[in-house]
């Protein structure tokens, strides 16, 4: 395959699985000595990119606004400059100023469209734009079945399944329990203290993620008797103030404010995971895909979430025990119990999917790498 340049674009690049993909993607171009570059308003982890030897390119395509079609020029400009032969898009806004730029390109020189569909967003014509893709990567099986659902005038030869992946050797097995981890997370958090069971529940400060259903289940495995502890990273974040007040409110009605620890991210996520005898997954709305499944279990921690999206599709393959029907707070208490009072390290061999996602993601890119069109 001859080298080529794939711009990728995104709203930032802060934290998130978009943004992790995004990295992931950029990691295996360099090192298959293709020129990865990324078009964002920035963050955090731009220093991370460049790091893998990427190229961080700052145009804010993602602001929701208007002013933000100005850029349209600007990233045409930028596409030509740069020599693009592929641009990926992963995002709505910045897929439709993608589009709209590369409609005012010459055919001969212009650059070809991948789209990828990591979330099942409400669809509408806004929405419909990731479809617009010379290729649509669907992040897993899910996805595809909702693309074509509910956009049906999709040609299904032009979209690829590859499913999110992680790197075993960043989420290693740990003995179950793990008296090292846990006293870890005790120092973190008084909360987080005692031994008895942990849950985590891993995720951003929004009311999709279920934490309400975590508070609800951690009141009723205490009132069974056990001094059972709920770790909510990544709940705690700038702008969420509001919400985790309300969630702490809810904590001390129900007399379990000392059992909970509302924190923000841990950059020591895998850490989390062996400190932890049950990882949560319990977004109210359907997940397109759900890595928190696959990097819990390849600690070695059972995972218990709600059966639907990409969550219940990863845990019919890998832990059936571990789905519950959505919103069946009751059967969610039950199976939590009988998973806590009987412990049991999955067996599941997690393997390397993310090698297996840059290496199919690559091989998209690699049908047009014989396009002699802008050559």
């Amino acid at each position: 395959m001859r080298r080529l340049t794939v711009v990728q674009l995104l709203p930032a690049l802060e934290s998130g699985g978009v943004e992790r993909s995004t990295l992931e993607v950029a990691q295996a171009l360099v090192d298959a000595g293709h020129r990865a570059v990324v078009v964002s308003a920035g963050g955090r982890l731009v220093p991370r990119l460049q790091a893998l030897g990427a190229e961080h390119i700052t145009l804010d395509i993602g602001r929701k606004s208007l002013l933000t079609l100005r850029h349209v020029r600007t990233l045409r400009a930028l596409l030509l400059r740069e020599g693009a032969d592929i641009v990926h898009a992963r995002s709505r806004l910045p897929a439709w100023i993608g589009v709209l730029a590369l409609r005012g390109i010459p055919a001969p020189q212009r650059p070809h469209l991948v789209t990828t569909v990591h979330g099942l967003n409400s669809p509408s014509r806004y929405s419909a734009v990731m479809t617009r893709g010379e290729r649509v990567i669907c992040v897993s099986q899910t996805v595809r079945d909702y693309v074509l659902r509910h956009y049906s005038d999709t040609d299904a030869a032009k979209l690829r399944v590859i499913e999110r992946g992680i790197d075993p050797a960043q989420f290693p097995h740990a003995p179950l329990p793990d008296t090292a981890a846990r006293a870890w997370a005790g120092s973190l958090h008084p909360a987080l203290g005692g031994s008895g069971p942990l849950l985590l529940l891993p995720g951003r400060g929004t009311r999709l993620k279920g934490h309400a259903d975590a508070l609800d289940l951690l009141a009723r495995l205490r009132g069974d008797g056990l001094d059972a502890r709920l770790w909510l990273p990544g709940a705690r974040e700038a702008g969420r103030e509001a919400y985790i007040a309300e969630l702490e409110r809810e904590a001390a009605e129900r007399g379990i404010a000392g059992a909970v620890a509302f924190t923000q991210a841990t950059d020591a996520i895998a850490r989390a995971y062996a400190a932890s005898d049950l990882v949560l997954q319990l977004s109210r709305k359907p997940e397109s895909f759900g890595r928190t499944v696959l990097e819990a279990l390849s600690v070695g921690r059972p995972l218990l979430g709600w059966n639907h999206g990409g969550v219940g599709e990863l845990l019919a393959r890998w832990q059936p025990d571990g789905a519950v029907a959505p919103f069946d707070l009751g059967a969610l208490h039950h199976r939590a119990y009988e998973l806590l009072t009987h412990p049991t390290a999955p067996t599941a061999r997690i393997p390397d999917s993310l090698r297996a996602m840059q290496e199919a993601t690559l091989a998209v890119y690699a049908e047009f790498s014989d396009d002699r069109r802008r050559r």
